[in-house]
């Protein structure tokens, strides 16, 4: 059963990429550190926890930063001008909240909309961009912003907004990666018996270029790289083009960034345990933890595990409970039955 108070708890601590030691970092340590080996920190800021065993080596990661913003001017009215970190759509942002992390602590701030009332016909019509998007800290100049602790580079990042909609969904900004992060520790947690030698990595900069992986992957040369990243699912305006639904479980890649032998082999499992895999086709590299993985070294047998949410990079992507209890017990039993295996495609 899924604890909501630790998804939760996952879900909002701070981490926006390049910064996940403000909060997300410690969260993972001490959710892990009871349940592995040994847990450690690498020089990038990836958390590495290790269940030792004799079989094959496998890192499975799920990465912990977030998209965020960055302030790159306070203008002398003490407005904030941003710049994004990560794939940030700036029409998300109008209207919402912030939170900051400044020399003075956490601060909020607000992007503000003009009211249609005094817009012109032809604004209306216009999206948001970087240009036109700033924050109001409620500061009335540079300085007093600059008294607030605010600074040319401060990071800052959705403000926590997690809602459950009914008994099986819930809404929250960075489901996007923090659902799978939550999977994967719940996933380590229930592991009992098994041969594979475990890496469970909490990755970081993954929304800036796969670059916690690209290490990471590198100091443990795993012989199976498991990407554990949420996908698309069936939504409003999608034209049909997307497979995954909610509810529907856990989703599986297939295509040139698949191992077809480790495959095959959640193929079996999930029939073994009569959990249902959603399949996904990847013609190209997939966008994850995983292309990185693939071509680190002198190969590795690579996969993703995903949990299928709505609206992704935006305050209100959505999930269904369902397929995080699945994914987290398909990603349980994937793990013990592992075996040596043929890895040659």
């Amino acid at each position: 059963m899924v604890d909501i108070e630790l998804l939760k708890k996952v879900v909002e601590a701070p981490g926006v990429s390049g910064y996940e030691f403000l909060g997300i970092r410690d969260v993972v340590i001490e959710a892990l550190k009871d349940y592995v080996d040994e847990v450690y920190v690498d020089k990038l800021g990836n958390v590495i926890a290790h269940k030792k065993g004799n079989g094959p080596k496998i890192m499975i990661a799920a990465h912990m930063d977030k998209i965020g913003v960055m302030v790159n001017h306070i203008d002398k009215e003490g407005y904030l001008h941003l710049v994004p970190i990560g794939g940030v759509d700036p029409r998300t942002l109008v209207a919402q909240k912030v939170r900051f992390f400044t020399e003075k602590g956490e601060r909020y701030g607000v992007v503000g909309h003009i009211p249609p009332h005094i817009q012109k016909p032809e604004d209306r019509k216009k999206a948001a961009d970087w240009d036109t998007i700033v924050v109001d800290v409620g500061a009335d100049s540079k300085e007093e912003a600059e008294g607030m602790g605010f600074r040319v580079g401060t990071v800052g990042e959705f403000a926590p907004a997690f809602v459950q909609l009914n008994e099986n969904r819930i809404a929250s900004p960075y489901l996007d990666d923090r659902i799978c992060l939550y999977t994967l520790i719940e996933a380590a947690r229930r592991v009992e018996d098994h041969e594979a030698d475990i890496y469970f990595v909490a990755s970081v900069q993954e929304e800036v270029g796969l670059r916690g992986a690209r290490v990471a992957s590198y100091a443990i040369e795993p012989e199976i790289g498991i990407a554990m990243d949420v996908t698309f699912a069936k939504q409003v305006g999608d034209k049909g083009k997307i497979v995954p639904k909610l509810g529907g479980g856990p989703v599986m890649d297939v295509g040139p960034n698949i191992n077809p032998k480790v495959r095959s082999f959640a193929d079996e499992v999930a029939g073994k345990y009569g959990i249902e895999l959603q399949v996904e086709a990847s013609p190209r590299p997939t966008g994850t933890d995983a292309n990185i993985m693939q071509i680190n070294r002198e190969g590795v047998a690579t996969a993703v595990l995903s949990v299928p949410i709505r609206y992704m990079h935006s305050q209100v992507e959505t999930a269904d409970l369902r397929d995080v209890e699945k994914t987290i017990e398909f990603a349980r039993r994937f793990l013990e039955e592992l075996r040596p295996m043929d890895l040659t495609p």
